[in-house]
């Protein structure tokens, strides 16, 4: 029997799992990637003898047992890396340092530090904590597609989630509203911006939980060793990539996708079409939107977005012992990238990982919010582009120096990655690199995996995924598989190497 055959429109972790799971079960795979390396978003690049990371800070469910752990085996990701597991989140602090705390796995620790710093927010400290406390052990397990959950599946996933239903319905807030109740402006804003503050409040429990669990880890050597393994995963099951290969259209005959077309004119027929590319372009360039209804189109229209970042990356002639590796600075006097002012800064200081440096130096990155329509139209005048850039690396090493003293003289390599750089190499729409932004109501919508009136055509990743990450990415990829089989009545197959 001949197999089907799959063409996966990218080649990120949402495609490379697909491929993944798709070769477990049987289907004839090809993924046509526009880059020249796999990851898409999940990626790291050379600088002069230093590894600039630009993904994973830090990667959910990584302890034996999980269910995530459990994926991330099964696509191969951890065949060869090594994980290394956080005990200290970030540490929090106003520019020239007068207030300071560490988000740390000892939550007790926690608890007393921010209370240290304002007596009179106890109250508001111990719900916090005492929401971190509850769902500590809590695992989401997307093990199952929701088109093909039955209803014993429901009550199964509403058991397992039995603790944290008292807190989601108390709760059903962003971390922004909640701040509000502290007296003190510093824990205001440091909460707020834990990580991004339109988050719900149980995903800040649950954060504070996995880190509290030792479930939060990175992979040494950086964001694309991990893509690179699930790769090789894919290579050993017997799939095809070809890179520099930019789809120009998905081919469609009678309402059902029949194949793609790539840039250079090349057809390639498929039974089946999976896209994990970005899905503004993909519904809308590569169908032509012509398989959008009301709710699709809201969806784009309407739906926020991870805003676009600015990434500095310094290689640094020096080492800093002793100092955490995530930072969260409060500036006292914010400065203008175009017509937004950046108010914090975003600090990793990578000393835990000696792979990403030569022998006695660092990489330190610093991430700044910025404006996606200031950066593209920006581009196209080349030395505006750059002196921009060059400013940007300036502002952040005279913000820096108070905390580093001497590092402005230390610096080899400088790099920026602005939001035109995203979108150049990933084509995500606007530069969201998480696409939806997380939000209270993302945590009630289900993005279907499959495009109204439009036969043998799925898409997978973070635009079927609001709030993205690894966690969420890897396993759509799966689903997609598990619907697949499904349609095709067989079983569903996933092995680890």
């Amino acid at each position: 029997m001949t197999e089907k055959r799959i063409a996966i429109i990218g080649a990120g972790l949402a495609g490379l799992a697909t491929g993944c799971y798709a070769r477990m079960n049987g289907y004839q795979v090809h993924i046509f990637e526009q880059h020249s390396q796999p990851g898409g978003v999940c990626t790291a690049w050379k600088r002069h003898g230093y590894t600039l990371d630009g993904c994973i800070h830090w990667l959910m469910g990584s302890k034996p047992g999980s269910f995530f752990h459990q994926v991330y085996r099964e696509v191969g990701a951890l065949e060869g890396n090594c994980l290394m597991y956080l005990d200290h989140f970030s540490r929090v602090l106003v520019e020239g340092g007068s207030k300071a705390f560490d988000i740390t796995a000892d939550l007790d620790r926690l608890e007393a530090d921010m209370k240290t710093l304002s007596p009179d927010d106890g109250p508001v400290i111990e719900e916090i904590l005492a929401g971190a406390r509850a769902v500590r052990g809590l695992e989401m397990v997307p093990d199952k597609p929701r088109e093909l959950m039955t209803f014993f599946d429901y009550l199964r996933q509403m058991w397992r989630l039995r603790k944290a239903g008292r807190y989601a319905s108390r709760y059903n807030m962003s971390v922004i509203s909640f701040a509000q109740r502290f007296k003190d402006p510093f824990l205001r804003w440091a909460i707020t911006h834990t990580f991004v503050p339109e988050m719900p409040m149980l995903f800040l429990f649950w954060l504070l939980a996995q880190l509290a669990d030792g479930q939060l880890a990175v992979p040494e050597g950086g964001s694309l060793v991990f893509a690179e393994a699930i790769a090789r995963r894919y290579a050993a099951l017997g799939g095809e990539i070809t890179y520099r290969a930019s789809v120009e259209e998905i081919l469609v005959e009678g309402d059902r996708a029949v194949g793609i077309r790539l840039a250079d004119g090349s057809t390639y027929p498929a039974d089946v079409v999976v896209s994990a590319a970005d899905g503004y372009s993909t519904i809308f360039n590569l169908l032509g939107g012509r398989y959008v209804d009301q709710a699709v189109r809201e969806m784009y229209e309407k739906w926020p977005l991870f805003r676009p970042l600015v990434l500095v990356s310094l290689g640094v002639a020096g080492q800093f012992p002793g100092i955490p590796v995530n930072h969260k600075i409060n500036l006292k006097a914010p400065f203008a990238i175009g017509t937004q002012l950046v108010d914090s800064l975003a600090v990793r200081i990578l000393n835990h990982d000696p792979t990403l440096a030569p022998a006695g130096k660092t990489v330190i990155q610093v991430t700044l919010e910025s404006d996606f329509d200031y950066w593209y139209e920006l581009h196209s005048d080349r030395a505006a582009y750059e002196a921009e850039k060059e400013r940007i690396v300036a502002e952040v090493l005279q913000r820096l120096e108070w905390y580093l003293p001497g590092i402005p003289t230390q610096v080899e390599v400088t790099d920026v990655a602005t939001p035109y750089t995203w979108w150049r190499y990933t084509r995500n729409h606007r530069a969201a690199y998480e696409g939806w932004l997380m939000t209270p109501e993302m945590l009630r919508v289900q993005v279907r995996k499959m495009l109204p009136g439009l036969d043998n055509f799925y898409m997978a990743g973070q635009w079927v995924e609001p709030g993205g990450g690894v966690p969420a990415v890897i396993p759509s990829g799966r689903q997609v598989i598990q619907l697949i089989c499904h349609r095709d009545g067989k079983p569903f197959v996933a092995t680890v190497p």
